[in-house]
């Protein structure tokens, strides 16, 4: 190889099917792969030559196609939304291994369906979900922390670790501005609460979700709703954890009953407490950070999982910006 050429790796797959379901229609894997990873590759066949200037990129786009490749030979299917997440993943930890982080730690939610975690940070999640009984998610939006602690919250009660669910949120407008809107207290918090039912909603059938809710199996309810209970056998969700109150996320916090779990979520660049208020979502990480028995949890910006599309627009936007 002559100083000029860069560095360059040819990689053969042994089944030219599998490897065309590699590349992709009309090589999108292959594009979307050489994009983000700055490696030219050229396919042929059941072959694909890599190179780069720099030693790295060949690295890490050989990585992906290779460890995809792995996976497709396990009968998974690999679409442009899993050639994101393993790009991501390999970004930020070149050693990972993909079959572990897209087939393991697969979360039951019924007998016909299951949520598998899909970035590292999100395994780490879901393996200290099982572990502990006070877990904290803090990361920005798209990186499910909440779809995935709903998940662990369904699989628990249908595997009955659990007799209930309790999902809740703060309804940050509680005051005045609530009091304008008609229907009683659980009317005028619904619209808060909206995203826990989406989340049930699409692991189990409506008709069930309704049915747990009116038995009080699942109970969704704003935050000011818990005050003064104990909640034994449950596995209980605090959403959108940074817009509760030092006082208030004490008071969750000291709900925990015997033979329950909690998972706290949230995003501390997204607080909407007037200013100069205190999150508790921001006190409780200070003030509990060596605490034994309880776990935090960070997600990045590398782990939001959205559809390719959304990610090709908001890097459209990004160029748009600092061209403009």
């Amino acid at each position: 190889m002559s100083q000029h050429s860069g560095f360059e790796r040819r990689l053969e797959f042994d089944d030219s099917q599998l490897a065309r379901d590699l590349f992709g229609p009309h090589n999108e894997n292959v594009a979307l792969i050489a994009e983000k990873s700055g490696a030219h590759i050229d396919t042929r066949g059941n072959t694909a030559t890599l190179r780069a200037s720099s030693k790295e990129a060949v690295s890490h786009a050989a990585s992906v196609l290779v460890q995809l490749y792995g996976i497709l030979r396990q009968g998974q299917p690999v679409g442009q939304g899993d050639v994101e997440r393993a790009l991501a993943v390999l970004a930020r930890q070149p050693e990972a291994s993909l079959k572990t982080v897209f087939a393991a730690d697969a979360v039951a939610v019924s007998p016909k369906k299951s949520v598998t975690p899909k970035s590292v940070t999100q395994k780490k999640y879901v393996a200290a979900i099982r572990e502990n009984d006070l877990v904290f998610g803090i990361g920005p939006a798209g990186t499910g922390k909440t779809y995935l602690a709903v998940a662990m919250a369904v699989s628990a009660l249908l595997e009955r670790r659990c007799t209930r669910l309790v999902l809740t949120r703060p309804a940050v407008e509680a005051g005045e501005k609530l009091g304008f809107l008609p229907g009683d207290m659980m009317e005028k918090v619904s619209p808060y609460l909206r995203p826990l039912y989406d989340a049930l909603n699409d692991m189990l059938d409506f008709r069930k979700v309704r049915e747990m809710i009116e038995t009080g199996i699942i109970e969704i309810a704003p935050l000011a709703f818990m005050r003064g209970r104990t909640l034994n056998d449950a596995f209980i969700i605090l959403d959108e954890a940074q817009n509760t109150t030092p006082e208030q996320m004490k008071m969750f916090l000291t709900r925990l009953g015997l033979g329950s779990k909690a998972v706290v979520t949230g995003d501390v660049t997204q607080i909407d407490l007037p200013p100069r208020a205190v999150s508790g979502l921001v006190e409780a990480r200070r003030i509990l950070a060596d605490v034994s028995g309880l776990t935090f949890i960070s997600f990045h910006e590398e782990d939001v999982i959205r559809h390719p599309l959304v990610g090709r627009i908001v890097q459209a936007y990004e160029r748009a910006g600092r061209e403009g």
